[in-house]
């Protein structure tokens, strides 16, 4: 038994960083987890390894996330904790992007947010209470050269959680939105060895995470920014 104030996750757009790494804490906190991406054998390791259940989902397509929570709901019971993970990037030069591949990025990364915190809402005003947390990035705050399709859906994504976190806090539901500053550690991605530390720990976020979900709603976070130590900002 624990202290912790939540009992089913569900983590849309879930991969191997930060969305395994707050699934293995959910997990050792005796939480029910749920993971949803598009391919749902990338996460066949970490549903052995945290007893979590996989679900195939889109978060661009509606009906597809109104599936997905019914599914979640008859197994596991309604989530009382939704975090929203998905998203996609595009780069190039902004005379050169195609509309239909910026439109993609901003189905995945921007409407595909509301189509998740819509139903997570729908779930939670009824009972009174939930959290809601949208995972960001630099771009959620500056928009860089040649990734204007990302700046526009984390810009959106961002948008989103602040209504969404002044309607449903007063509500019982607390929503934060999480601003990743920086390059997210991965086997691909490790630290150089002359700067330790120079990349964000995925199991490092994930305590944030925790650690937000813990709080009292007489003080809670609304939005967070996370950045390793030498980042600049």
């Amino acid at each position: 038994m624990t202290d912790f104030p939540y009992h089913t996750a569900l983590i849309v757009g879930a991969g191997p960083g930060v969305s395994a790494a707050v699934g293995r804490r959910l997990a050792g906190l005796g939480v029910k987890v749920a993971l949803a991406a598009r391919n749902v054998e990338k996460l066949k390791s970490l549903c052995d390894e945290t007893g979590a259940v996989a679900f195939a989902a889109d978060a661009s397509d509606a009906q597809s996330v109104a599936d997905l929570f019914a599914q979640v709901d008859a197994r596991l019971g309604e989530p009382d904790v939704v975090i929203f993970n998905a998203g996609a990037r595009l780069r190039g030069p902004l005379t050169d992007l195609d509309p239909t591949d910026v439109q993609k990025v901003l189905g995945v990364t921007a409407l595909g947010g509301f189509h998740v915190a819509q139903q997570a809402a729908r779930r939670m005003i009824p009972q009174g209470r939930g959290a809601l947390l949208f995972t960001g990035a630099t771009a959620s705050l500056k928009g860089y050269a040649l990734s204007s399709a990302f700046a526009m859906s984390k810009f959106a994504l961002r948008g989103l959680a602040q209504s969404a976190a002044r309607e449903l806090g007063p509500k019982g539901v607390h929503v934060a939105h999480f601003i990743l500053d920086g390059a997210v550690r991965n086997a691909r991605w490790p630290d150089p060895t002359d700067r330790p530390d120079s990349t964000l720990d995925p199991d490092a976020i994930a305590q944030t995470y925790i650690d937000v979900l813990r709080q009292p709603r007489s003080a809670w976070t609304f939005e967070i920014d996370l950045r390793p130590w030498v980042e600049t900002f």
